[in-house]
């Protein structure tokens, strides 16, 4: 367990230096990464969906245990809204609690089946939300945590839109379990504001996809470093399933045709947005298809370089907002006395 430098309920439940999740990436979040996230003091979590066959996942999860040197770690798990037939989620929870893995980030669904078996294990739950309502929702049925993503998040932001800094500071007064905060999260006076909101810490993502640890293509990455905030667009509100992505081909046909046929279907859509074509753009580096999940913190990706390197400016620039907060402690200090 690391000594916390920022010490948050975050840091107290995952036993991290810094109050920082490197949250899930499909296709991305494997050994190597979530390791390289251990060791510079944050916790990260293999995305189990990487991984569709169980002896697959144990491996990675026994390879990442090696790696992390010690450091904690967890299993993402992404399930779909609803229950479908031949859907392997409790497998999948079985393997992890065998595995002796401390932690879990799910998202999706509501996981309150899963709940009692995980917490049987000694298992913590980090449930992330698109809105503070789910939030509230996650916390009334016993979760640990919960992160809630904003509107700037790539992925999926759910459906009510509400931005970043509002679910920061709205969700304190309405949860009673550490939360963090995530969407557009790139830069670390954005975590010391997320932190004096009342968040135990933040969920970063996209701009963790250029570190080094990464194995994406390195075209892939370089085109994140190019890109602004304004290079990302949103498609598949027309069936309840936002997504933000880098624009491309696909984003751009995908719009069209929700934009041109009304009643469109996943079905329909499926041809131009499996998973696959975007595990594709990682390995070979054409980010011009598939749906490729970025958030507005490309404003802040500026190179490719280790997740340490990464994590070391993000610190420096959160202890750089509190001494710009200097003055008003000083100030607050002073009225506080002459009252």
């Amino acid at each position: 367990m690391h000594q916390a430098d920022w010490p948050t309920a975050a840091t107290a439940l995952f036993g991290t230096r810094l109050p920082i999740v490197a949250g899930g990436l499909m296709w991305l979040s494997n050994a190597d990464y979530v390791a390289a996230a251990a060791r510079a003091g944050m916790i990260g979590f293999i995305t189990a969906a990487s991984f569709p066959e169980p002896g697959a996942l144990r491996a990675e999860i026994r390879r990442c245990r090696e790696l992390c040197e010690g450091g904690p770690f967890g299993v993402n798990v992404s399930m779909l809204p609803k229950l479908v037939p031949g859907e392997k989620t409790r497998e999948v929870f079985e393997t992890i609690a065998e595995e002796g893995v401390r932690f879990v980030e799910t998202s999706g669904r509501n996981p309150e089946a899963f709940l009692p078996p995980l917490k049987s294990a000694g298992i913590k739950v980090l449930h992330k939300v698109p809105a503070v309502r789910h939030a509230v929702k996650a916390a009334s049925i016993g979760v640990d945590a919960v992160a809630i993503v904003g509107a700037e998040c790539g992925g999926h932001p759910g459906l009510d839109m509400v931005g970043t800094i509002v679910n920061a500071a709205w969700a304190q007064s309405r949860l009673d379990i550490p939360y963090l905060i995530g969407g557009g999260i790139g830069h670390g006076s954005q975590i010391a504001a997320a932190l004096a909101m009342g968040a135990a810490g933040v969920v970063v993502g996209t701009r963790f996809v250029v570190a080094d640890e990464v194995w994406a293509h390195a075209d892939y990455k370089r085109r994140l470093v190019e890109a602004q905030p304004t290079d990302t667009g949103l498609c598949m509100q027309s069936i309840g399933n936002t997504v933000r992505t880098l624009r491309n081909e696909t984003t751009r046909a995908v719009q069209a045709l929700e934009a041109t046929q009304p009643g469109v279907t996943i079905q329909d859509l499926m041809p131009l947005v499996s998973g696959q074509i975007g595990r594709h753009a990682y390995v070979s580096g054409d980010w011009s298809k598939g749906l490729l999940s970025a958030g507005h913190a490309l404003a802040f990706v500026d190179r490719l370089e280790p997740l340490a390197a990464i994590v070391a400016r993000l610190e420096a620039q959160m202890r750089e907002a509190l001494r710009r907060l200097a003055p008003f402690s000083i100030l607050h200090g002073a009225e506080a006395r002459r009252s």
